[in-house]
């Protein structure tokens, strides 16, 4: 039997009628049935390590990256992970491909937490500005992985030139609430999810200070002072406190993407990673989040981070510092060369970040600048010491610090080779390995990546 669409719509209602008067509850509409729970992981990760091989390294220094140092030491991994390190008694196994690290240095990949890469693609044009969602102070529903361009030669340039290994993509800071960040490993993928790091936490990205005011205050409307930042704010967790209470309850409400973000927050599953300059906006932050029961695992940028490094260390949160960026705007201006060692002094989580196509391809330089600085005035941080600002402590901001950030046994084989001491200004990573696969090699042409859009273009690979 056939029915027109017409017929079928008149059926539906005589059906509805007929239970009706027979006293039987008409069929539930599709609004009124309680909705599933919403998928914590839409968009999952596909990223496979690339083929590895048994690798030996020995005869090399080696920092382990949580602090130690070892001469003329041995790093052995191979399936992907770290399998041994010690020094030159360390066994070798048979089979294994040996590499001669002599006079060379070992370090664990460098993590940069703080990038714009894929966000802001290279070149730099209107067209791939996808990092600001600059429509409203609270866009908390975005996520910065959905404007990543895997093909941005960004990527390949901060691995070839500066070990990078790992980097978190984070929105830009025009809002309150920015949006989710995502972290990804540094390996030549079709597509975002190809680079997804497994089972790395998201992060929620806020600012505070001048950009959310100077956006919206030239808008004529609220944020527009720093009053107007930490009122949004508050509101805004209150509404999330509501919304988080009423989701463990199993109470319908409509459900809001941006909200389930801020709830997931609420209930610790998602790090905040703070854009904030000045030390009092940045004490205020962390009282906040103790009235609404959040944690701040960092604050980025933290120019000021000297001046309350006590209430970092007491609080358990990072701070991902240039070493000597500042000035180019009034919050920015009271810096110190000083700050990342000061702050590392005084027992806090001190990291090195980027926030810079550029600056993300020369980290360890940054590092060098700073631990320098700091024993100008007699804060003697040692060479290996210093290496847990670009590795080891940003993988805990990150809540990734047990599978990578140093070379422990069981960890993601994720290793640079220097051809000198990677504090120097002359040194350039000669091997770069991820999840135990050589994706770079300085004396191999082959392995230097190259993405489809640079192929044909002027400079391609070219790693400068």
């Amino acid at each position: 039997m056939a029915f027109s669409k017409r017929g079928l719509i008149v059926l539906a209602a005589g059906l509805t009628l007929a239970a009706c008067a027979k006293g039987e509850a008409a069929p539930k509409s599709a609004s009124a049935v309680k909705a599933p729970p919403p998928n914590e992981n839409p968009y999952p990760s596909t990223y496979k390590p690339y083929p590895g091989a048994p690798t030996v390294i020995r005869g090399a220094t080696v920092f382990d990256g949580e602090g130690g140092r070892i001469e003329n030491g041995v790093v052995f991994f191979s399936e992907g992970k770290v399998t041994a390190i010690g020094g030159p008694e360390t066994a070798i196994p048979e089979g294994a491909t040996v590499i001669d690290g002599a006079g060379k240095w070992v370090t664990p990949g460098i993590i940069d937490i703080h990038s714009h890469l894929g966000d802001y693609a290279s070149p730099g044009v209107q067209a791939h500005s996808d990092g600001n969602e600059a429509t409203n102070p609270i866009t908390a529903q975005v996520w910065a992985e959905h404007s990543v361009w895997p093909q941005d030669p960004g990527f390949s340039r901060a691995l070839a030139n500066g070990g990078i290994t790992t980097l978190q993509i984070l929105p830009g800071s025009a809002n309150l609430f920015g949006g989710r960040t995502v972290t990804l490993k540094n390996v030549p993928a079709r597509t975002m999810q190809g680079m997804k790091f497994p089972g790395a936490p998201y992060g929620l990205k806020m600012a505070c200070g001048e950009n959310p005011k100077r956006v919206y205050g030239g808008r004529n409307q609220q944020p527009s002072t720093r009053m107007g930042n930490i009122a949004v704010n508050r509101q805004t967790w209150a509404k999330a406190t509501e919304y988080k209470n009423k989701r463990a309850a199993g109470k319908e409400q409509a459900r809001d993407i941006g909200l389930d973000t801020l709830a997931d927050v609420l209930e610790g599953k998602i790090n905040v990673h703070n854009h904030c300059y000045r030390a009092d906006e940045m004490a205020i932050v962390i009282d906040m989040a103790k009235e609404f029961g959040y944690k701040v695992a960092s604050f980025q940028h933290a120019v000021e981070g000297y001046k309350i490094a006590d209430l970092l260390k007491e609080n358990d949160i990072c701070a991902a510092m240039w070493a000597d960026w500042y000035g180019f705007k009034m919050e920015s201006y009271d810096a110190i060369h000083e700050n990342i060692p000061l702050v590392h002094n005084a027992g806090a989580c001190a990291i090195v970040h980027s926030d810079d196509a550029n600056g993300i391809q020369r980290l360890n330089q940054e590092a060098a600048k700073a631990l320098a600085d700091g024993r100008r005035i007699g804060i003697n941080v040692s060479d290996e010491v210093a290496w847990t600002w670009l590795s080891y402590n940003p993988a805990k901001a990150m809540g990734i610090a047990d599978r990578t950030g140093s070379l422990k046994p069981g960890k993601m084989a994720d290793v640079v080779l220097w051809n000198g001491n990677p504090f120097s200004v002359y040194t350039r990573p000669e091997k770069v390995w991820i999840d135990g696969a050589l994706l770079y090699d300085a004396n191999d042409p082959k392995r230097r990546p190259v993405s489809d859009f640079e192929l044909g273009q002027p400079g391609e690979g070219d790693p400068k």
